[in-house]
């Protein structure tokens, strides 16, 4: 049976029982990234967020994700996704919701762009997929990271 994934509005509330059982993948680059642990990074994003919602799967929270403030005058996002291994386990789920999630960003903001730290094969996967580019490696804090961005046709 296919499981039940509803997107809803991000609370504080979903924070710890995603942080608490966040992918080895999102773990190791939020440390790499800001030093921060699991609970303090989505938190951290939570709260710096113009926008952000959670991916419930079958009534848990799994996914949390936003897009903050770059440059509100030019329209330049920050996406952010920080979830659980359920991620994976319900990918094709996930590849299709995340289509829509990237339209909907885009909407908001013609210009997306973040780092992903280069271990982090899956998201630099799912971030081609979707149509972002990346540059090639840069050092911050001591590891690799790749920028990405994604921009709207008429920018």
């Amino acid at each position: 049976m296919a499981a039940k994934i509803e997107i809803v509005p991000a609370r504080a509330a979903h924070v710890r029982t995603i942080a608490r059982r966040m992918r080895k993948a999102d773990r190791d680059e939020v440390k790499a990234a800001s030093g921060k642990s699991p609970f303090e990074a989505l938190a951290y994003s939570l709260r710096k967020s113009s926008a952000a919602w959670t991916a419930m799967v079958d009534g848990r929270p799994e996914v949390m994700f936003g897009v903050g403030d770059i440059n509100i005058l030019t329209g330049v996002g920050a996406p952010w996704l920080l979830g659980t291994d359920a991620v994976e386990k319900h990918y094709v789920a996930f590849l299709r919701h995340s289509v829509s999630w990237r339209d909907q960003l885009l909407r908001r903001y013609p210009v997306l762009r973040n780092f992903v730290d280069d271990r982090n094969r899956v998201a630099i996967r799912w971030l081609r997929w979707l149509g972002f580019t990346l540059s090639d490696p840069v050092q911050m804090r001591g590891r690799a990271f790749r920028m990405f961005e994604l921009r709207t046709p008429d920018v």
